[in-house]
């Protein structure tokens, strides 16, 4: 009978013992995928991607137990040689093959060079045949730093007391409302996808007081745009006992700088391989919607269409506006009109036809939506019934508020919309590992 008591021996080196002293000019042995094999003559520089990067293995005919032409592109070997210093190597490092052992081999060949710095083909082409071109390292560096802004979410958030949760995406009803819900029939029973937790967690600030969770919501807008995706990744937090929404704005403020230290510290090859620029996060602007949409049409010379809402040209420039007056690259936007907020956004008491609530732009694109809700069960069904709408289907989201809830508010922010503005990306999908949008449903 054998115990396991949670380690595992192996010879393979990691990572940190390969580039460290103890083994250098000694044998090692390493693990990875052929991501190019560059043919020298008699020497061939077999190049090996791992979890942490390439590394540099050199091939010399007569050393190695297996022939030149016997390794592909794609395939999975552990190799075994003497590691040396090589200056010209990535890292500073090489491994001279003395044997290899083939572990898996491609049936056929790579469909695109994703040895290649930079991927040198469409949109389409790297989403049909996407975790092979994630393979390439720049496209695999995106997700790296997408880990960093989750990693950072949660750190952050676990350091300022709040509970992780998870929520259902099968729901009875919407927590927006509207027509952008795919609905479906659930064991005969009518049923949607979650457009957002909200619902849920508000009932558990009721709980825990603060609470957070990232998790996928669907959005069954008919939209083919570059910044739009049906489904989505939401950042959400939730939090009681708030003095204000202003205080909503200081936590994202927060989670931004302690993700952007984190980039820095930890993420620098990636950002590096990016050639990604950080934005300033130490001291973030807010302005009201309604001078917002002034100081745009002012200075832009453009016509305010639409009182209530924020087009997406006008987001730009405000983007625009921020950056050129104050360097900022971030700029709440604060105060939306009440009738384009959700009915549980609580309304300004000093003008109910605005809400106490807030966007926030990243280089003139909205990544992020949050406020102040309405915490009383009286003002709550007011709101419900001024808006004309029915409590069927929320009787147990009152009931939380029939039995007492504290001041509180909260945010979502959409991942992939600010993974792309934080690396210049034109087109969201390219910061979304397997998009689903209007068309696509594969892979």
């Amino acid at each position: 009978m054998e115990f396991l008591d949670g380690t595992w021996k192996k010879e393979v080196c990691d990572w940190e013992t390969l580039l460290g002293d103890s083994v250098l000019n000694q044998e090692a042995v390493l693990e990875g995928a052929i991501h190019s094999i560059r043919h020298m003559g008699d020497v061939a520089f077999v190049i090996l991607r791992r979890r942490e990067g390439l590394f540099q293995t050199v091939f010399e005919s007569e050393q190695v137990n297996v022939s030149i032409h016997d390794l592909k592109e794609g395939m999975t070997v552990r190799v075994r040689g003497t590691v040396s210093e090589e200056e010209r190597a990535p890292h500073g490092r090489e491994l001279r093959i003395r044997s290899i052992e083939i572990l898996s081999a491609p049936a056929e060949p790579m469909p695109m060079a994703i040895d290649k710095w930079k991927l040198n083909t469409s949109l389409e082409a790297k989403l049909n045949l996407r975790s092979i071109a994630l393979r390439n390292i720049q496209e695999r560096s995106k997700f790296k730093i997408q880990e960093a802004l989750t990693r950072a979410f949660r750190d952050y958030l676990y350091e300022k007391g709040f509970t992780e949760i998870h929520t259902p995406k099968i729901g009875a009803r919407g927590a927006e409302g509207g027509a952008n819900l795919f609905k479906f029939s659930y064991f005969h029973k009518p049923a949607v996808l979650a457009q957002s937790p909200q619902f849920y967690k508000q009932m558990m600030v009721g709980v825990f007081d603060r609470v957070f969770e990232t998790g996928p919501v669907f959005r069954a807008e008919k939209h083919n745009t570059k910044r739009h995706l049906n489904e989505y990744t939401s950042l959400d937090f939730e939090m009681g006992y708030i003095d204000g929404f202003e205080e909503i704005m200081a936590m994202e403020t927060g989670y931004l700088q302690y993700a952007m230290e984190l980039l820095k510290k930890e993420y620098a090859k990636e950002l590096s391989i990016l050639k990604a620029e950080l934005p300033d996060v130490s001291r973030i602007p807010a302005v009201r919607f309604d001078e917002a949409k002034q100081l745009v049409a002012k200075k832009y010379d453009r016509k305010i269409r639409n009182p209530y809402d924020l087009e997406p040209e006008e987001e730009a420039l405000i983007g625009q506006y921020f950056k050129e007056e104050y360097d900022a690259d971030f700029v709440f936007v604060t105060h939306y009109p009440s009738k384009k907020r959700p009915f549980y956004a609580m309304d300004d008491p000093a003008d109910e036809r605005f809400t106490l609530s807030f966007d926030l732009l990243f280089h003139g694109l909205e990544v992020t939506t949050g406020g102040q809700r309405i915490h009383d069960y009286k003002a709550l069904r007011e709101k419900i019934a001024a808006r004309g709408m029915e409590e069927e289907g929320m009787e147990q989201y009152l009931d939380t508020f029939k039995h007492g809830m504290p001041p509180h508010g909260g945010l979502g922010i959409g991942l992939e919309r600010l993974t792309m503005q934080l690396l210049g990306e034109e087109n969201v999908r390219e910061a979304c590992l397997f998009p689903r949008d209007l068309n696509r449903l594969e892979p």
